[in-house]
């Protein structure tokens, strides 16, 4: 009874102002090569998936940033005149320019907003949000950082908010039925998320950690798999795979409406392995240890329960130590009281113990 009542939320809130629009399917070769020369892209997008998780550390390199700008400007849009006013004297804008070019102009500067703890320098944790989250969210969560001495940096994902092109009301580029442009996509997150990193390292932050929510679960996890000076992770949703995700979640069902009459679940899955989690488990495995929390939900219509478990699985046959928590709610049902603030808890609490 308390599963079909969790579930009937689930589809409530997924739902809740439905603007999802079904776009047209793309291979997308041209997000992943400059020259396509008329191959067939089965092909191409096989040995390229290949190579690439082979060679990921260069897929997910980030180059040198030159052009770090951290100022008070306030890009909150939604909120009050009051609100706005209040909010930015807490925190501040810090951007540079995303070493991943897009067809997206807007796109190709990277933001993140700072809440810096007005006196422990020691630790700091990037934030990484979900699919389509709104101007303004995560917010607390970076202000709760701050009262257990640890400073925070929220990073807008790629498509989002001010990095948005004008033809989208949603960050439909991140995840779409566009095989080449999803894997740039990800790639970029991943890329500003080191980025992001990085600068807190170059203030001067001995330990830093991420947390990231739904996609931003995955992004955090390829870049902790590929970047030794994060000191610790906090999964939140957990799936081992991006394509089951679209297959079978609630959340992805315009997108797999747009992939479903041109690739099959097993095509996408090996097209969209160097973005997949399950790819880098054995790299991880062979890493120094480090702390990392996993977090899933047990009635997830978005990122079901089945996949989170195999990827649990994987993670113990490969003798990896981390830590696993399960909540007994959904992915939607996790934002809302009760299980947001023991959610809050398990992240926080194992984040301080592990930064400070």
């Amino acid at each position: 009874m308390f599963k079909r009542y969790m579930h009937k939320r689930e589809r409530y809130f997924a739902m809740l102002g439905d603007n999802r629009v079904v776009h047209p399917f793309g291979w997308g070769v041209e997000f992943i090569r400059e020259k396509p020369n008329g191959d067939d892209p089965r092909k191409l997008f096989r040995e390229y998936a290949k190579k690439t998780v082979a060679r990921s550390d260069e897929f997910f390199y980030l180059p040198e940033v030159s052009d770090y700008k951290l100022s008070s400007e306030f890009r909150l849009q939604a909120a009050s005149d009051d609100k706005q006013s209040r909010l930015k004297s807490e925190h501040k804008t810090l951007t540079w320019t995303s070493a991943i070019e897009t067809p997206s102009i807007e796109n190709n500067t990277a933001y993140a907003q700072f809440f810096p703890h007005s006196e422990n320098k020691k630790s700091a944790v990037v934030v990484l949000p979900h699919w389509n989250a709104k101007a303004g969210t995560y917010f607390d969560l970076c202000k709760f950082f701050n009262k257990v001495g640890v400073s925070a940096l929220r990073l807008t994902l790629p498509y989002h908010e001010e990095r948005m092109p004008p033809e989208l009301e949603r960050a439909d580029y991140l995840v779409a039925p566009n095989v080449g442009r999803t894997l740039q996509s990800l790639r970029q997150s991943v890329v500003d998320t080191r980025a992001a990193v990085r600068w807190l390292k170059q203030q001067g932050y001995e330990k830093v950690g991420v947390v990231g929510t739904s996609i931003g679960s995955c992004v955090g996890f390829f870049a902790f798999a590929h970047d030794e000076t994060i000191d610790a992770g906090v999964f939140n949703h957990v799936s081992g795979y991006v394509a089951d995700v679209v297959w079978q979640g609630l959340s992805t069902y315009h997108v797999k409406e747009g992939l479903k009459n041109n690739v099959t679940l097993e095509e996408l899955r090996e097209y969209w392995m160097p973005i997949s989690p399950m790819a880098y488990v054995e790299k991880l495995a062979k890493m120094p240890t480090r702390p990392q929390r996993y977090i899933y939900t047990l009635y997830d219509l978005t990122f079901p329960v089945n996949l989170s478990r195999k990827m649990m699985e994987t993670l113990r046959e490969n003798n990896i130590e981390h830590d696993e928590v399960t909540i007994p709610c959904g992915h939607y049902t996790l934002g809302e009281k009760p299980w947001v603030y023991l959610d809050g808890y398990k992240i926080i609490s194992f984040l301080r113990k592990h930064l400070r």
